[in-house]
């Protein structure tokens, strides 16, 4: 039998159904090569950041053919909670949307709104990147695509119920740097904070008694420390990190003239 490529990776939504943690990678950079390198590597997922990464539309409509021939899951995270941003993404090929300062029920329903088609939303129909590798593109959608707020304030921590059990809702997604600022905190380290720790804790409570699945932007460091806290999509790498946090080391490695193995197998 010939090999037409990689067998399509299992949505999130059917690992979640299987009750699986689901740990994923997180893309800032605009490339379609290395998107395709990191699609290969095993993540649940592969997120593509056109909120605060340096993506445009058209390279995000790349990385995300990328990803998915090379059997990879992408999903994206939007700009804003805007029903044509929401639209043309996941046209483009993405098989989700994290979307950011979803703060109250009216905000995560016009999430849900903008990503199904009628009868459940009012998504307009024009899956171009999507139907290429979807001929049923409809049927598949309803099944797979998932619908991700994020819950990154302390407004959507007050109004965690409502956000949570609002119908057509998979996951919510911690972002824990604006959660820390809007706690006074800072985007980083609030981690032993009773405040911080509290709201993490509630978030996966409320997902537990909605059945939705928690969510949260971490590191492979955090990752153990999140998944005891009960999350279950844990984001543990990323891509401007890795080459910021790995390149000083190479280069401290051949300066220093290291009398291990010369690691040219990392090459290749």
């Amino acid at each position: 039998m010939t090999d037409h490529g990689p067998t399509p990776a299992r949505s999130l939504r059917q690992r979640w159904v299987a009750g699986e943690e689901t740990l994923g990678a997180w893309l800032t950079l605009a490339n379609t090569h290395s998107a395709e390198a990191v699609a290969t590597m095993g993540f649940a997922f592969v997120c593509v950041d056109t909120q605060h990464g340096l993506i445009d539309h058209a390279a995000a409509m790349g990385m995300a053919q990328a990803i998915d021939l090379a059997g990879g899951h992408p999903i994206a995270r939007v700009p804003w909670n805007e029903p044509g941003i929401i639209g043309r993404t996941l046209d483009a090929g993405f098989h989700g949307v994290v979307v950011p300062m979803v703060n109250d029920a009216e905000a995560a329903a016009a999430v849900v709104d903008a990503v199904r088609y009628a009868p459940a939303g009012s998504r307009s129909w024009g899956p171009n990147g999507s139907l290429l590798r979807n001929p049923d593109y409809r049927s598949w959608a309803t099944d797979n695509v998932a619908v991700i707020p994020m819950i990154e304030t302390v407004e959507a921590i007050d109004n965690l119920d409502e956000i949570v059990s609002t119908p057509g809702v998979d996951a919510v997604y911690v972002g824990p740097a604006d959660l820390g600022i809007t706690m006074g905190l800072g985007p980083t380290g609030s981690d032993g904070n009773e405040q911080f720790d509290s709201a993490l804790a509630a978030v996966v409570d409320a997902c537990r008694r909605h059945n939705v699945v928690p969510g949260i932007h971490a590191t492979a460091a955090l990752a153990a420390r999140r998944r005891e806290q009960g999350f279950r999509m844990i984001t543990v790498s990323n891509d401007l990190l890795a080459i910021k946090s790995t390149m000083p080391d190479d280069l401290s490695t051949a300066s220093g003239a290291s009398s291990e193995a010369s690691g040219e197998d990392r090459l290749y």
